[in-house]
């Protein structure tokens, strides 16, 4: 019997695999990793020098990006077994938190943390590689940033300003507007007093709101006194520590503005160049491990606040034509950026063809989300 056996798994071990072989060879071999070959031939030795780093950032201690950012300190030590030491610095501790840009362009801080919108007055294409209004989630920014070219888009950018960048963490989308009036409508949102920055206050400007790019740390205060109606800043893990519920009633959802809120890391080039080939990509790779931990533990998180959160406010959904006419006033307002700035587009553009690119596979395998089974067994997921 067991001869029997052993002839029938040996036959079917020769069928298989010339029938793989078969198959393979239909098409040939689809997608390959390009660092492959790059690691297998290491050119370079573990070095014994010992590299002691500053990092400046705009986030104070207590907020999720300084987290990131740690993180990040703490991925290169342990991988470096203290060879690269980088002392992390929180916003005024070392310079102020809108002063960190220049501080590791110039060489005083070796290296910095962002949300690259920040830099936008010195070029207006940070805001791409930070959050664009109806533009990328965080899977679509993992994949045009480290297979589509936007990390090397960013790279050139930075690289403008005496920089090295990589991708720094995405911490998922952020919530709508906390508000004190019910706004679903677009007339709702005329007249509306909203604090925001960036595009989206130019855009809800032109939608008829009144708008001010209120400093994070006033926000509270105005919505507790009324000086303003609505208010966004960040994701619901952010967002719940700053009490923002506390006064408000409503969250107006989906925050268009953000479909997810994107990080980078920069360094100075002479401090880049001067670390040893074995901690640069330590550091290549603690960024990248940085940038895919960030998602799953922030989201985490903001599944956990917004639990917290409704207990004290309502969530409210934009209607359809709502949301359709803030997109045709984003594209006419991001088509008229991208005609005056060449680095805007270029990074548009090429988050553009990733969109259309994923277009087909994402409306395929749509509607298999991991609600909860209940909800398709239910008949609910058309409400959703």
């Amino acid at each position: 019997m067991k001869r029997i056996l052993s002839f029938f798994i040996i036959f079917f071990l020769m069928l298989a695999i010339p029938m793989g072989q078969s198959l393979f060879a239909q098409e040939g071999k689809f997608g390959e990793d390009p660092r492959t070959k790059e690691a297998q031939r290491i050119d370079y030795k573990v070095s014994d020098k010992k590299v002691r780093w500053t990092m400046v950032m705009p986030w104070s201690k207590g907020l999720l990006f300084y987290d990131v950012a740690q993180h990040f300190a703490d991925s290169v030590r342990l991988a470096s077994a203290g060879r690269l030491d980088i002392r992390v610095f929180a916003a005024g501790e070392m310079v102020p938190a809108m002063e960190s840009f220049d501080a590791v362009s110039s060489g005083s801080a070796d290296v910095g943390h962002d949300w690259p919108g920040y830099w936008k007055g010195k070029n207006e294409a940070f805001v791409a590689y930070a959050s664009v209004p109806f533009g990328l989630d965080a899977e679509g920014y993992n994949v045009w940033l480290y297979e589509m070219g936007g990390a090397e888009m960013m790279d050139e950018l930075y690289g403008k300003f005496n920089m090295k960048a990589f991708p720094g963490g995405n911490v998922g989308q952020e919530l709508g507007l906390f508000s004190n009036k019910r706004a679903t409508a677009m007339k709702d949102f005329k007249g509306l007093r909203i604090r925001t920055p960036g595009w989206y206050m130019d855009i809800l400007t032109r939608l008829g709101a009144s708008v001010t790019p209120l400093p994070g740390g006033e926000i509270y205060l105005a919505l507790e006194r009324g000086v303003i109606d609505a208010a966004e800043f960040s994701t619901p893990s952010i967002t719940y520590p700053m009490g923002f519920h506390q006064v408000t009633d409503y969250v107006i959802m989906p925050g268009v503005h953000q479909p997810s809120c994107q990080s980078a890391l920069f360094i100075n080039k002479d401090s880049w160049e001067k670390l040893p080939r074995d901690l640069q990509e330590i550091v290549k790779l603690a960024a990248r491990e940085t940038q895919h931990w960030s998602l799953a533990w922030s989201e985490h998180l903001n599944a956990q606040a917004i639990h917290r959160l409704e207990k004290d406010v309502e969530f409210v959904k934009m209607d359809k034509d709502a949301r359709a006419q803030f997109a045709q006033t984003t594209k006419a307002y991001l088509d008229e950026l991208k005609e005056k700035y060449p680095d805007v587009k270029k990074a548009l553009d090429g988050q553009d063809a990733f969109k259309e690119l994923f277009a087909k596979w994402r409306d395929l395998r749509s509607g298999v989300e991991p609600y909860p089974i209940e909800m398709y067994i239910d008949g609910k997921m058309g409400d959703h």
